[in-house]
């Protein structure tokens, strides 16, 4: 899984501990001047560049002025990620159902090979942390590849940096408690927290802790301290231990024959786990207009398909192939892909996965990662090339836009490449669905890619006719070109938004529709 990694948070608490102790004409675009509102941020993909002087994807205007009294076909939209909650009430009647299959009875009803497989499978069974693939790759011994020494230099590198934030780590979580023992409540302010008077030495170190991080951090503190400390505990308790096993499915992950494993609860073993999936699967299809969470792309005629293959770590490239092998025999035209890593020994399981899902007309749209690098040079796998060559035509790859025009219109965090990144689209702050009947902002590259692919089920909903290639290339063409020069990469550099991917163009929903229709017709008037 693509990890965003708390920045803000880090910075923060090390601080506070350490005190302690195709040609289209362009167009200039205005930034917007003041703050976006609450309902501004909530809906902000949405938006209109020209009129709202925010880069969202002009999904409002496409159902004003384009979608209105057209009717389009049920479209089954893949989530290949941790998990869903499938009984999201912002989900109600979009998630996808097997007819074929009886639930419960413990038969395989339609000799698919997956047994009571009714919303998508689950290739992780009861498994949720993993090991990094750099980790895994440690694990297996020196087999002298060049894999094998990047690998172990990476990962000792990784161990040395985090070893001693686990201690601030320790020293945050241990001062966050004591407060919340002392107000006799889980959720303090920081006007609570100035209003405890105590001649308790170790009380008050606490209460210098929290008070230096709220007051960094704002409102959202208590989030981000969870946040930051889930990230260093989990990278040291799993992602990077050695010692720690995750699979719990009885298969082989290095033979690719082995191919029925797993079970049918797409929720996983706790629901609270499948929090990225349900995020994921709310931005491409929350109900739009109810006012409960943020609108998804696609209002109605679209069913996700839940496919569990991502853990709290890196997935493995045989859950991976055989995922989007799923997604595609059960009739899903797109699939989303909101994962990545840096390591993939076994690539060409999925390569030909890609293929296949070419073959059978089926777009896949990945997100090109939060590492803020360059793909071009460094790859985020999985990728849809060897040796330089596209294998296929029908994977794009998603970079994250911020809700700012401007230089900083790229998200700080997102990989790039003029190669190997073809279009960005919104992944900052983006509201949506997460489990138990709950919304919330996120952010990622992983938020970016349903943007996309929301857009792709847009089109193959209303334009079916049209090929995994040909929108591919729709939502590359007709996005809105950027002029600005922009800032990109952990170094902070400064470049061309055109030298930040492919196309040079951001996602738009409204342009997308209108370039289908002219295809569609094209089409027509040639038969």
């Amino acid at each position: 899984m693509m990890k965003l990694k708390p920045f803000c948070i880090l910075i923060v608490a090390l601080t506070a501990s350490a005190s302690v102790n195709a040609q289209q004409s362009i167009t200039a675009f205005n930034a917007k001047k003041t703050e976006l509102s609450e309902l501004q941020k909530q809906r902000w993909s949405n938006l209109d560049l020209k009129k709202d002087s925010i880069p969202g994807m002009s999904v409002d205007k496409t159902y004003s002025e384009l979608l209105k009294n057209k009717k389009g076909i049920k479209i089954i939209v893949g989530v290949i990620d941790s998990g869903l909650d499938i009984d999201h009430e912002d989900l109600k009647g979009k998630i996808w159902t097997n007819t074929k299959e009886i639930p419960g009875n413990n038969i395989d009803d339609d000799k698919n090979g997956y047994i009571d497989d009714v919303h998508g499978w689950n290739f992780l069974g009861e498994a949720t942390n993993e090991n990094l693939e750099l980790t895994r790759i440690v694990k297996r011994g020196d087999d002298g590849s060049e894999d094998y020494k990047s690998a172990k230099v990476e990962l000792d590198k990784k161990i040395a940096e985090l070893t001693p934030q686990k201690k601030q780590v320790d020293i945050i979580v241990a001062a966050d408690k004591a407060i919340r023992e002392e107000l006799k409540k889980d959720k303090y302010t920081l006007k609570e927290l100035k209003s405890i008077v105590t001649t308790d030495a170790s009380l008050t170190r606490s209460k210098m802790i929290m008070s230096s991080i709220a007051s960094e951090a704002g409102e959202g503190f208590q989030e981000e301290i969870k946040s930051y400390s889930d990230y260093v505990y989990d990278q040291l308790n799993y992602n990077l231990n050695l010692d720690f096993a995750g699979r719990k499915v009885k298969d082989n992950p290095d033979d690719m024959k082995e191919t029925h494993y797993g079970n049918g609860n797409v929720k996983g073993p706790n629901v609270e786990d499948a929090l990225h999936g349900t995020h994921v699967a709310g931005i491409i299809a929350q109900i739009r207009g109810n006012g409960k969470g943020g609108d998804g792309v696609v209002a109605d005629k679209v069913e996700i398909m839940a496919v569990r293959a991502v853990p709290n770590g890196d997935e493995y490239d045989k859950d991976i192939a055989l995922a989007i092998r799923y997604a595609v025999d059960n009739g899903a035209k797109v699939i989303n892909g909101s994962f990545g890593k840096d390591y993939s020994p076994h690539k060409e399981w999925v390569w030909e996965a890609i293929k296949y899902a070419a073959k059978k007309d089926v777009l896949i749209v990945h997100a090109a990662g939060n590492d803020a690098k360059n793909v071009d040079v460094e790859p985020n796998f999985p990728t849809d090339e060897v040796s330089g060559k596209e294998i296929a035509d029908n994977l794009i790859t998603i970079g994250a836009l911020n809700n700012v025009y401007g230089s900083k219109i790229v998200a700080d965090f997102s990989n790039y490449g003029a190669k190997n990144v073809d279009v960005f689209a919104p992944g900052v702050e983006i509201y949506a669905t997460i489990p138990n009947n709950k919304y919330k902002y996120e952010q990622g590259t992983s938020m970016a890619s349903p943007n996309a692919a929301g857009v792709a089920a847009l089109i193959r909903s209303y334009y079916p006719k049209l090929t995994a290639s040909q929108v591919k290339h729709i939502l590359m063409d007709s996005g809105t070109p950027i002029s600005d020069k922009v800032i990109v990469d952990e170094a902070k550099k400064e470049m061309p938004f055109a030298n930040t991917c492919v196309s040079g163009k951001i996602v738009n929903a409204y342009n997308a529709l209108l370039m289908a229709e002219k295809m569609a017709t094209k089409s027509k008037a040639k038969k």
